[in-house]
């Protein structure tokens, strides 16, 4: 059974809109296309892909895209809305997904790690995803931040929030390729309430011997 608060927090969006996200990628995954050359048979996962439009647009792009999603029902609008995608949608909760050490080349992130219970459970995940990432390959992470959010618009939502610093910390020894600490300020078609977010956002490359992929 889902948890409302904490897989994902968005099931009452899910249930009131069809396509709450919309079908334009996140502004970090378009950014990841002036640094990868090519993403023909690049091997891409999409973790807590929502009713992925990040998925589907880096599959367009050539890759070989794995959308993990713990909301059948956001996951069904995905499918309804990216009829023609061939993503691999895959619907269970990505702290249970068990993948190959450096099998990925990029691993997308967002909006899932403020959505897990704990500053541990983010470690614990992202260093799984580090491991799973090949050498050279590439995260884009998206999360809320610590430093200033309005959640009035998320009636029960109870977010896990680190520090800005606390996610640079996490890609330490990797290559910062972007970063930013910027408040988004949003209207929701569900409930019309303004209302603004503190977001994290990065794309960090691993390099060769990176202290991360050996910490689990």
């Amino acid at each position: 059974m889902i948890d409302l608060k904490r897989s994902g927090g968005y099931e009452a969006e899910n249930i009131a809109c069809d396509c709450f996200w919309g079908l334009e990628p996140g502004s970090y995954v378009r950014r990841l296309v002036g640094l990868v050359p090519s993403f023909a048979r690049l091997r891409v996962l999409d973790a807590g892909c929502g009713e992925g439009k990040n998925a589907a647009f880096l599959a367009k792009m050539g890759g070989d895209v794995i959308g993990v999603e713990i909301s059948a029902r956001a996951l069904q609008h995905a499918r309804n809305v990216h009829a023609d995608s061939v993503v691999k949608w895959i619907c269970e909760d990505v702290r249970n997904g068990v993948w190959p050490d450096q099998y990925f080349d990029i691993v997308i992130a967002y909006g899932l790690f403020h959505c897990l219970s704990s500053r541990q459970e983010i470690e614990t995940l992202q260093a799984r995803f580090s491991n799973a990432t090949k050498v050279g390959g590439y995260h884009v992470i998206c999360s809320f931040n610590d430093r200033d959010q309005d959640l009035s618009a998320h009636p029960g939502f109870a977010p896990c929030l680190l520090s800005h610093d606390t996610y640079l910390h996490l890609y330490q020894g990797w290559t910062i390729e972007a970063k930013s600490d910027e408040t988004l300020y949003e209207v929701h078609p569900h409930n019309m309430i303004p209302h603004h977010h503190s977001l994290t956002r990065l794309i960090a490359r691993k390099p060769h011997g990176s202290w991360l992929s050996r910490r689990t």
